[in-house]
């Protein structure tokens, strides 16, 4: 379902985080459409923090610490990543509209954002909304192989750290689903968020963020959940 918005109207970061709260999330068509639509998919793309699935593969390169990964240091790097055209994506969702009220949300301490660096290089991350105990993960991009893979690896490590218990991907894709996404209808989404934004809200800095967690960690983090 969704539900067109006027350039002209105001939506700020504290509508925002209303809209996430009743389960939708905004979209533009194209980077160059000022304009915004509401969205609320009739079936919901989430990831069980307790059956998030890391290959082996991949495992050994979270392990090797090839990368470097931090967290809040370079948003506006990020958003501008996941906005930018990648191989088989020409076009991105992502506008100024969208880039200022994340940005917003941002400096409210309502969106967060990991980074992954190869040298002095930014060359993948993802970034969310936290709200309570929901994260609503946004976009990912990388510049190298595995780069946003082992992004989406120290999230959900830090998202079990912090006593999270949703991580909602909007939709699934087959790059999703081999983590353990899931699709789930409306209803049933609902009911996830309700539970996920009442009582004490998670705590995204639970974890160090002054400082890169190492890929051994973040696995053992993820090995003992629950």
């Amino acid at each position: 379902m969704t539900s067109r918005d006027s350039a002209t109207s105001e939506i700020t970061p504290e509508v925002l985080l209303r809209a996430y709260a009743c389960g939708i999330f905004p979209m533009a068509e194209s980077a160059d459409d000022p304009t915004l639509f509401w969205v609320e998919p009739e079936m919901r793309g989430v990831i069980p923090l307790d059956g998030f699935h890391v290959s082996s593969r991949l495992a050994r390169t979270v392990r090797s610490d090839a990368f470097t990964v931090t967290v809040d240091t370079a948003f506006k790097a990020v958003i501008a990543g996941c906005a930018a055209p990648q191989p088989g994506r020409d076009d991105t969702w992502i506008n100024k509209r969208i880039r200022d009220l994340y940005i917003g949300l941002y400096e409210l301490g309502h969106c967060h954002s990991v980074e992954v660096w190869e040298n002095d290089d930014l060359v993948g991350g993802l970034y969310g909304v936290n709200l309570g105990r929901a994260f609503f993960g946004e976009s990912m991009f990388h510049r190298t192989r595995d780069a946003s893979k082992v992004a989406l690896v120290h999230l959900v490590a830090r998202l079990i750290a912090g006593g999270f218990a949703l991580l909602d991907t909007q939709y699934v894709t087959e790059h999703l689903r081999s983590f353990g996404a899931v699709e789930v209808p409306r209803r049933r989404y609902r009911a996830l968020l309700d539970k996920a934004i009442t009582g004490e809200a998670a705590d995204f800095g639970k974890l160090p963020v002054d400082r890169p967690l190492s890929g051994a960690d973040a696995l053992q983090i993820i090995a003992e959940r629950g």
